[in-house]
Parts: structure tokens; sequence; C-alpha cells
């Protein structure tokens, strides 16, 4: 596929919370079978804010507060997808999608097979995740390798504002389950947004800088570290580039390894644990590809440790990768090879 790189087209500057809410109201507006649920999305406008004064505009049946039961909503939204409408779900925790798997991992994901086709489950499942606010271990993974392995389920992880409101109108359009992963860190952070209602379709790297000494391919909250990262690198005289694969399946892997035979050098870098985690995926598609053959070092992975998040702000940071983190396996990818 092609890659996508950024153009700043965009006059405003909205956060990524306000953006994830514009697109939510811009697809509802356009739609009227497209409607929310979650828990105290109404009222309440979401335990992080992201849905705001939607029920206001919407009124309450297309805004709906539900129980504490995420078995129980997702069953609810898969009802109504094959009903016809367009359910945007919201776990108020990544982690609890736990509770709702088997409505997700077996119904949403399985149904248009299963069917030969007959049937679509145009779900939306939008959950917050990842760590950083001191919420402790049940309320602070990053579980996409979960959803990434699922056959039937597209995911998708925005790591700017523009592409949080693009990806999920994307996502809203998709005649099939799509899951959309937040990090809780990212929705105060500010960027260009536009006003129009662009798609970002789903499927393609975005590169977010160029460089030709090696190769970083981060998720989520990672890239604006590996961003920052790279800066500091460029001071040392390595240029990185950083891409951003912004949907993990299905995953541009071809924008990706267009990059590493440029660069012969490849770091990965993951919030969530290194065992079986998403980046391992990315690194065996390196190392089946032509990429392989210009690699000059062997593919680094970065990632948090195989420990559950703590609660200690001093623990909880040093579970995960931080900008010094990457600063320093990147320069020494670069040094020793």
């Amino acid at each position: 596929m092609t890659a996508v790189t950024e153009a700043a087209t965009a006059t405003r500057t909205l956060t990524y919370a306000e953006a994830v809410r514009e697109a939510l109201a811009q697809a509802m507006t356009a739609d009227e079978r497209v409607f929310l649920l979650g828990e105290d999305i109404g009222t309440y406008g979401g335990a992080f804010g992201v849905t705001g004064d939607l029920v206001h505009s919407f009124g309450a049946e297309r805004v709906r507060d539900t129980p504490i039961s995420e078995l129980g909503i997702v069953g609810a939204a898969v009802g109504a997808a094959l009903a016809g409408m367009r359910p945007v779900v919201e776990i108020q925790f990544s982690d609890f999608t736990a509770q709702a798997m088997d409505q997700i991992a077996n119904q949403a994901a399985k149904i248009h097979f299963m069917l030969g086709g007959a049937a679509n489950v145009p779900l939306v499942l939008r959950a917050p995740g990842g760590s950083g606010t001191g919420a402790a271990a049940q309320h602070s993974q990053s579980l996409e390798a979960w959803f990434a392995h699922v056959p039937g389920l597209k995911v998708v992880m925005p790591s700017t504002p523009a592409d949080a409101k693009a990806l999920l109108l994307a996502a809203i359009d998709d005649p099939n389950p799509v899951v959309v992963l937040e990090h809780k860190l990212l929705y105060k952070e500010r960027g260009p947004v536009p006003e129009a209602g662009t798609r970002a379709r789903l499927g393609e790297t975005a590169v977010r800088r160029t460089g030709e000494d090696l190769t970083i391919v981060a998720t989520g909250v990672m890239v604006s570290r590996a961003l920052e990262a790279a800066d500091q690198l460029a001071g040392q005289g390595i240029q990185a580039s950083v891409l951003d694969p912004r949907t993990l399946s299905p995953l541009d892997d071809g924008t990706i390894v267009n990059s590493v035979v440029t660069t012969g050098r490849a770091l990965l870098v993951q919030e969530a644990p290194k065992t079986a985690g998403f980046m391992a995926e990315v690194a065996a598609r390196i190392g089946e590809s032509r990429a392989f053959g210009h690699l000059r070092a062997p593919i680094g992975r970065l990632c948090g440790l195989d420990v559950p998040i703590p609660y200690a702000p001093q623990l909880e940071r040093a579970a995960v990768p931080q900008v010094a983190d990457i600063v320093r396996e990147a320069g020494e990818l670069v040094r020793r090879w």
C-alpha cells in the first residue's frame, strides 16, 4: 500500500479528545443509524470527557448510558449492527474488554464469515488504553496484540488529533467491526484537525519523519516519544525515520519494509510488554521480506517490561519506554552496527 505523508491542511487546533468528539458528532449528523452506547457517556460526558455534551445535541436515545456490563454493552451493539444500525461502543478502560471478549472475538469478528458474507457487523469499539495516569495494573494495559490476533477485526491506534478524527470516521464507515484504541495520555494533546469529515484509509502507515540511519516504528503514545527522541538523535548526528502504522490490522508492512531497505536498521517501539507483543509481528514481517538482505544490524525491539503496570509513579514510568530509552537504544543500534 502507499504510505501517507502528513500535510498541514488544517486551520484549527483541537485536542485529541475534541477531535474524537467532532468525528462522532459529524458521523451522527450525517447518518441517523449511528448511535453511541457505554457507561457514563451521556450526562457525565464519558470517563475521560470525550463524549462531552453530545447527549444534549442528539438526545438520550442516541447517546445511551448503559448498565455496568461490558458483555451486555457489546452484545447489544452486535445485535444492533446486525439489525442495520451503526453502533459506536465506548468501553471506559480497554482492560474491561476482557469482560466482553466472547462478544468481540467470537461474535462480532466471526459472524460475517460464518454466514458466508450474508450479514455485516458495522460496529466500532472505542477503548482508552495505556499507562501514565497512575491507574494501576487493571486500568493501564496496552492490549492491541489481543485484538490484532483475531481474524475479522480491524484494529486502529491513532497517535494524533487529526488521525483520531479521520480514522474514527473511517472506522464508522466500515461494514465490519473496528477496534479503536485511544491512549489516555493523548486526550489532552493538541494538533491541527481539518473541519471537513476527511477519512484516513484504514491500512496505511504514516511517515512522520524521514532519515537515512535507522527506522523507528512506533504506535500510540510512543509515536510522539519517538519523534522527540529523533530530534535528540539528530543532535548526535543520527537521522531517524519515524513510522506510525496507525492501523495494526490490516498492517501496511510495505511502507515499513521500504524504509528498512533504505536505512538498514529497525527499532520497534511499543508500550505493551515484549513477549508476544505486536512489534514481534512487525519484526517477523521485516525478517520475512526483502528488507532482510539489507539489514546492517539485528532488528531491535524496545517494549514495556513483562510485568503488570505498577501504581507507584516512578515504577510506572520504569515499566514502559521513555524518550531517553529510545535515544539510548537507537544510538546503540547505529553505533554498534
